[in-house]
């Protein structure tokens, strides 16, 4: 199974012309029609890549599943529900669901360097479309995979006391779907500022179970020290977290949990988190647009 080629030249016979890779003198509609083009058919290639391999896939929510039922069942019978607001599975359940973008979404910035290192990326940069549409077109393959790993664990809802409500799975997807993109655009440029897969690997050993234990995935941030609040105010996973936490609390009043993120002692409103959460993936992918457009 291979993934469907990037757009070719308009001229048969002829190599591409280098300018037409930043827009050249093409019409603005043939312009535009090959960078949507790039786009669709890097996502294509996830979703491929994804399709088959579902062994992988599978592996992926080995972990999440065992923290929520072997960690989490443990846990439920020594934390009591009043400390917690809800029973120690359900509040575990939006930490998990983060676990289970995260991981696909800092692969992609990991496929990026070996794309670099194997050559292909060299063949991709070949093709007349620009570079930040490639860069937009795998992080849109990203967020996808990883939406897709995390709505395969949200079908879980129901065994940690979550009701099968569809406005709710909605929520909870949208919520997803921007935490995915955050955290693949970060990853993006993290990967654009790196040429070695042994560095990217030791800073992710480095910062990531840091990032999710500052989440508020496993325990309430209210129990952290001072220091580790502020922390916690830049980690993006605890705004997903606690995006995820709301709006089942906004559903089902009756699981409401302890207060995440505070800002001076305050908790911001829900869509400031969630513009806070949309800002940071943008400004990341724009500052990973501008390094990877940087002639090599």
């Amino acid at each position: 199974m291979t993934a469907p080629a990037l757009p070719a030249s308009e001229a048969s016979g002829t190599p591409a012309d280098p300018g037409a890779s930043r827009g050249g003198d093409r019409e603005p509609g043939l312009s535009l029609r090959h960078e949507l083009r790039a786009v669709h058919a890097l996502v294509h290639r996830d979703l491929l890549r994804l399709a088959g391999q579902p062994t992988h896939s599978a592996l992926m929510l080995i972990q999440p599943v065992l923290y929520l039922f072997v960690l989490g069942g443990g846990l439920a019978a020594l934390i009591p529900n009043s400390s917690l607001g809800v029973g120690y599975q359900t509040y575990l359940f939006p930490g998990m669901l983060m676990m289970t973008v995260q991981a696909p979404a800092i692969i992609v910035g990991v496929r990026l360097i070996t794309d670099r290192q194997s050559g292909y990326l060299r063949e991709l940069l070949m093709a007349p479309v620009s570079r930040p549409t490639l860069l937009l077109g795998s992080c849109a393959g990203g967020t996808i995979v990883s939406t897709v790993q995390g709505a395969v664990l949200l079908g879980l809802a129901g065994a940690v006391g979550l009701p099968y409500d569809p406005l709710l799975l909605a929520l909870l997807l949208a919520v997803m779907i921007l935490a995915s993109f955050t955290i693949t655009a970060l990853s993006l440029l993290l990967a654009v500022s790196l040429d070695r897969p042994e560095i990217f690997h030791m800073l992710l050993g480095l910062v990531m179970m840091p990032l999710l234990f500052l989440s508020g995935g496993f325990f309430p941030l209210g129990n952290l020290p001072g220091w580790a609040h502020t922390l916690a105010a830049a980690n993006p996973l605890a705004y997903g977290v606690d995006l995820l936490r709301r709006v089942i609390a906004l559903r089902v009043p009756h699981q409401a949990t302890a207060v995440g993120i505070e800002w001076f002692g305050r908790q911001p409103s829900l869509l400031l988190e969630g513009a806070v959460l949309l800002a940071g993936g943008v400004a990341a992918l724009l500052w990973a647009a501008r390094r990877f457009s940087r002639p090599e």
